[in-house]
């Protein structure tokens, strides 16, 4: 048995419990309570789809660890019984494909059903439009596939004579090879020795390279931006916290106020209400589920605002002082993650912009942490990957509240909806695989050898039609350009208070 890895082997059982035990924990304190004891279905998807997610995102720092358990090994067969890595990385990603296209879907459409018809009717509902879903993606693939679904490799053809072994070993910018009679054929091969080889890859790796790219271009966008105001965010709001509690007065009236204000958001969801079920869905109705659900997040908001600035109860001392420990709290981390950002920014200009890269830099530090201790190093490169995937989550709710084609779906402590909590876990799933092949991209000198490069690496940036974006780095310089543009603006107008936007507002 040890020659299967049993060390990893019992690593990897046991992260995957512990992160299935996590995601039940964030799903039972992030639902809403109209949520309680029902829609399990919808629940197991989060679930599950959390738990790919988060495993995805570790299986690179595992695919290194596999690689180096090779590095001792007493005879050359030992390799070959560690972890399939490949197989288990086309598995968690078709699986990730699945659930980002046709179970979290059906799992929306089956939740956001109208209440007044039976469940019978509601899963009919939802199917009709999973299969039609099912129908379009199969197609695209098969078509796709079918016409450019293949891999060209350049080759070049090169032949030498032997020569025998000098006495002496002295080798120059021209004369790179043994002998002094002629060079390599490696340096004097003419164009015309180039070649491409092309050959078809598998269905699975050309599913995971098309779900690559889609979530290459959610990572650009959410990515770039959430790398500079994750940490910005954090930072700015320890700047605009409340600095004092505010007298009971001031709380009455303005306590008075949001009452108002929430009798007549109230107003309008159940006229809204009364509209659909009169079989008003026109472009006015969804503008105005719109605006309701902006308001309801404002007026949210200003309660919790409110109850910040003046606690109450026995232990009204004590909660206030939690939430200035919060605050700075938000600052330590805010620090911290500015200098990880700072890092990740810094790390892709230096070596993946610059032709030839100026140096390593991370793929350094993280080998000389592993040279300290054999954990080391992959626990950092591990945190690296996930602050990039906090990075995509935290850029997507700051987008997610402008963009016209995104719904709002906010994460809020006790108050998440299920088809909030199904969107933002598609969201993710689509963004981990992206997330993966960035960083066997950015830290190809550390994961080196790894079952990860072989897919994300030779296959997909030579994968016809695709290759290209790869090429001329197209989501590296989208990736940077957005977070420069990003940290100007919030260095700009971060630090200001925000001003009163919606109808239902704090007043002040």
């Amino acid at each position: 048995m040890g020659d299967f890895n049993l060390a990893l082997v019992i690593v990897a059982i046991v992260v995957c419990v512990i992160v299935f035990l996590v995601n039940v924990y964030l799903l039972v304190n992030y639902q809403h309570p109209d949520d309680i004891n029902q829609a399990y279905f919808p629940k197991f998807v989060v679930v599950l789809g959390l738990s790919v997610a988060a495993i995805s995102i570790l299986m690179l720092p595992a695919d290194v660890a596999n690689r180096q358990a090779c590095r001792h090994a007493i005879y050359n067969g030992a390799c070959n019984l560690t972890l399939p890595m490949k197989d288990l990385w086309l598995a968690v990603y078709i699986l990730d494909a699945i659930l980002v296209f046709f179970v979290i879907p059906f799992a929306m459409f089956y939740y956001e059903g109208d209440q007044d018809k039976s469940v019978g009717k509601r899963i009919k509902s939802a199917l009709c439009w999973m299969v039609t879903t099912a129908i379009v993606c199969a197609l695209i693939l098969g078509i796709l596939y079918g016409l450019i679904g293949k891999v060209d490799f350049t080759v070049r053809h090169l032949s030498s004579s032997t020569n025998s072994f000098p006495s002496t070993w002295e080798f120059s910018s021209s004369q790179q090879c043994i002998g002094n009679t002629h060079q390599c054929s490696a340096y004097t091969a003419s164009p015309s020795s180039e070649k491409t080889w092309t050959m078809r890859t598998t269905f699975p790796e050309y599913v995971v390279a098309l779900a690559t790219i889609v979530g290459s271009v959610l990572f650009a966008i959410f990515g770039g931006v959430g790398i500079a105001c994750l940490p910005l965010g954090l930072i700015f709001s320890f700047i605009r916290r409340p600095k004092a509690v505010i007298t009971r007065s001031q709380y009455i009236k303005e306590a008075t106020e949001l009452g108002k204000k929430a009798k007549d958001l109230k107003k309008a969801a159940e006229s809204l209400h009364q509209e659909e079920k009169g079989g008003s869905k026109g472009r006015k109705f969804r503008k105005n589920v719109k605006s309701v659900e902006k308001e309801l997040l404002q007026l949210e908001e200003d309660v919790k605002l409110l109850e910040e600035m003046y606690p109450q109860g026995e232990k009204a001392e004590a909660t206030w002082a939690l939430t200035v420990l919060g605050y700075l709290a938000k600052l330590v981390l805010g620090i911290l993650g500015l200098i990880v950002s700072v890092a990740w920014v810094g790390h892709i200009i230096i070596y993946l912009l610059v032709d030839p890269p100026l140096s390593p830099f991370l793929n350094e530090v993280f080998i000389k942490l592993d040279d300290i201790w054999g954990l080391l190093g992959t626990a950092a490169f591990a945190f690296f990957c996930f602050y990039l995937l906090l990075a995509v989550i935290a850029g997507a709710m700051v987008l997610g509240l402008r963009l016209v084609f995104i719904t709002i779906h906010p994460m809020k402590w006790g108050a998440t909806l299920m088809n909030s909590f199904l969107f933002n876990v598609g969201l993710i799933l689509l963004s981990s695989i992206s997330v993966i092949q960035f960083c066997s991209t950015a830290f190809a000198y550390y994961a080196q050898a790894t079952a990860a490069q072989e897919i994300f690496g030779h296959t997909l940036e030579s994968l016809r039609g695709i290759k290209y974006l790869y090429k001329y780095n197209v989501f590296q310089i989208a990736f940077v350009a957005l977070a420069g543009l990003t940290f100007v603006y919030y260095a700009a107008f971060g630090w200001r208070r925000k001003k009163p936007s919606g109808r239902f507002q704090l007043s002040t």
